[in-house]
């Protein structure tokens, strides 16, 4: 790639795991507004959003690759968001003990020549049985505020999943080999994508 990628979106953790294989690209915010969900399928609404992101992006920027993404929690097909304060992140944590849920992230990739790949990734995430206490003391820490589903498992919230199911990163937000892969359908070979130092 010629010019530095540009990431849409704003998410540290996303700028975070981009820079674990990637040294030079830019991170620009979409402006977009983000829709409910309605009646679409989780898998379907991620995608849509970050089609939408990296779409706008790329209206400013037509010469550059650019990669949106956005992730969702779902647990019996209900998307859980960032919640708005913490009585609502109790909740949602509580809907979650003992039980597995889903995490989906969708990711546009857009070549400068227009070319499109759009995809969504599922992690299934196994949550052990918490307690009112175990829920108000993760709550407390403030992981929970800016999070979809209430929690980070990069962070204190590694120690609510027994296990999962799938790409961990994709958990964190952005599933690093299926973007990979993205890249290598849109004629960029993976011996190209290495981060050289």
């Amino acid at each position: 790639m010629k010019e530095a990628l540009i990431l849409a979106s704003g998410s540290p953790r996303r700028r975070e795991l981009l820079s674990r294989v990637c040294r030079d690209f830019e991170v620009v915010p979409s402006n977009m507004v983000e829709k409910e969900a309605g009646s679409a399928p989780p898998a379907e609404y991620v995608k849509m959003l970050a089609d939408e992101k990296a779409s706008e992006v790329a209206s400013r920027f037509p010469s550059r690759w650019v990669v949106g993404a956005d992730t969702v929690v779902a647990s019996e097909g209900k998307i859980l968001g960032k919640p708005a304060d913490e009585r609502e992140a109790a909740a949602m944590l509580r809907a979650l003990s003992g039980r597995a849920h889903s995490v989906f992230t969708g990711v546009a990739l857009i070549a400068p020549d227009g070319g499109k790949n759009v995809c969504s990734e599922e992690t299934r995430v196994f949550f052990r049985p918490l307690s009112d206490d175990d829920i108000r003391a993760y709550v407390a820490l403030g992981e929970s505020a800016d999070k979809a589903g209430a929690y980070a498992i990069q962070g204190s919230g590694a120690l609510l999943a027994e296990r999962i199911e799938g790409c961990y990163f994709n958990v964190v937000g952005l599933p690093l080999s299926r973007l990979s892969k993205m890249f290598e359908e849109m004629g960029v070979p993976l011996a190209a994508q290495w981060r050289d130092e």
